[in-house]
């Protein structure tokens, strides 16, 4: 019993096993096609038919990767191949089998995918109504003012509050205009401007057109000639050594105008109008340091040993201010800048107009930076200085490892910045 009963489970097994084979006609023919109807199901009994978009190519392509339109319709709405059916197809590949129950053998073919889309006939001619920026914006705001939280409601009505209601300006736009126009006439050209920026500046009286370094920043519009003629330098050349001549100075701890005091002295014939500038640097150095003391003549002169009264009196009418209120001699940050200005265009003159900012900054005991800028405000252009400019100068090649002040011409000055308009 049991043989009998194993034998008829096993032709039961072989009569279920199925064939499975790939299909014998030509795949360039018409075959299977898979829809897909993301939305809208078509009635069963909807006709659809298949077209090829390109006759021209090749008729042995593959029906699977043709280019084909499947579209069928019904009395209300119209199926077609969406664009996304090619999309669906990259990178896969679909098959269609048909049984046969009598041979038990299952035939595929491939098949392509299409996915349909729809359209209402009945709004098929209807153009969409366009929707301008003001309606998109209106209907944005009754959606805020209905669902928004109170933040949103509070900027949609703030937003409301500041709108600027064109249609009521239109009236008076003719108006602005007009005294828009009488207005700006006034206004200076961008010369006169530039003109007008460059003679506002605290810097000595300059030419801007000058063809020589020496000619921009001329040393009567730094010093008087009263004041000039009013300086001795006999006394310098009676002193037996070189502390007794930096001793006469008015300002004695300045590494820059002792070095310099020295080269002056060093050479086979002194140049007077060089000491006399020297010396008036030195002055100008001393008087910086006493800023705090203008207010009392006796103790500036003091503090300023050696320098004619014509020349203190000098100083403190152009580097000074006196206050309103108390009637007090004081120096401002605006004449101070003025005497820092004044004072380095002649030190760009004993420097052959190039000048070793850091050295007068640790002078001054002021910032290198803004030494610097100050010496840009004068038109320089701070730089290391070439082989060849070295040599003019009779510096060592070490010196060109520091960046100096130096003027050229024709000068330039530096331009006021713009802020750019926040986005």
């Amino acid at each position: 019993m049991s043989s009998r009963s194993n034998k008829r489970k096993r032709d039961a097994d072989e009569a279920e096993k199925a064939t499975m084979v790939l299909s014998n006609h030509p795949q360039d023919q018409l075959g299977p096609i898979i829809a897909s109807f993301p939305a809208l199901q078509p009635p069963k009994s909807t006709p659809f038919q298949c077209w090829r978009r390109d006759k021209q190519r090749a008729s042995d392509e593959l029906f699977a990767t043709q280019d084909n339109i499947v579209a069928g319709e019904t009395n209300a709405v119209e199926f077609y191949t969406s664009g996304e059916s090619g999309q669906a197809m990259a990178g896969c590949s679909y098959l269609v089998g048909i049984h046969d129950k009598r041979t038990n053998t299952t035939v595929l073919r491939p098949a392509p995918l299409h996915i349909l889309a729809r359209q209402v006939k009945a709004l098929k001619n209807l153009v969409p109504k366009e929707v301008t920026t003001d309606e998109r914006g209106m209907l944005r705001n009754q959606l805020g003012e209905a669902f928004g939280t109170k933040k949103v409601k509070a900027a949609i009505r703030a937003q409301e509050r500041n709108r600027v209601d064109v249609d009521a300006m239109k009236g008076v736009a003719g108006h602005l205009q007009e005294t828009i126009m009488e207005n700006t006439e006034s206004l200076p050209s961008r010369e006169e401007a530039k003109e007008s920026a460059d003679s506002g500046r605290l810097i000595p009286p300059h030419n801007a057109d000058a063809q020589h370094p020496e000619d921009v920043y001329a040393l009567q519009g730094i010093i008087p000639d009263s004041e000039f003629n009013a300086l001795s330098v006999s006394a310098f050349k009676s002193a037996k050594s070189i502390e007794d001549r930096i001793a006469l100075l008015p300002w004695s701890r300045s590494n820059w105008i002792n070095q310099h005091l020295t080269l002056l002295l060093s050479a086979s014939k002194m140049h007077k109008k060089d000491m006399k500038t020297l010396f008036y640097i030195s002055a100008m150095f001393a008087f910086k340091m006493a800023s705090r003391s203008v207010n009392n003549k006796e103790t500036l002169q003091t503090r300023l040993n050696g320098v004619p009264q014509i020349v203190i009196d000098g100083l403190l009418s152009r580097f000074t201010e006196t206050a309103r209120v108390s009637n007090t001699v004081q120096m401002t940050p605006q004449t101070e800048t003025m005497l820092l200005t004044y004072m380095f265009a002649l030190c760009l003159r004993i420097d052959d107009f190039a000048t070793d900012t850091d050295l007068i900054a640790s002078d001054l005991s002021m910032p290198a930076a803004r030494v610097k800028k100050l010496f840009m405000t004068l038109g320089c252009k701070i730089e290391k200085l070439s082989t060849k400019e070295l040599k003019r100068l009779g510096l060592p090649d070490s010196a060109g490892a520091t960046s100096r002040a130096v003027l050229r011409v024709p000068v330039q000055f530096p331009q006021a910045r713009t802020k750019r308009a926040r986005r």
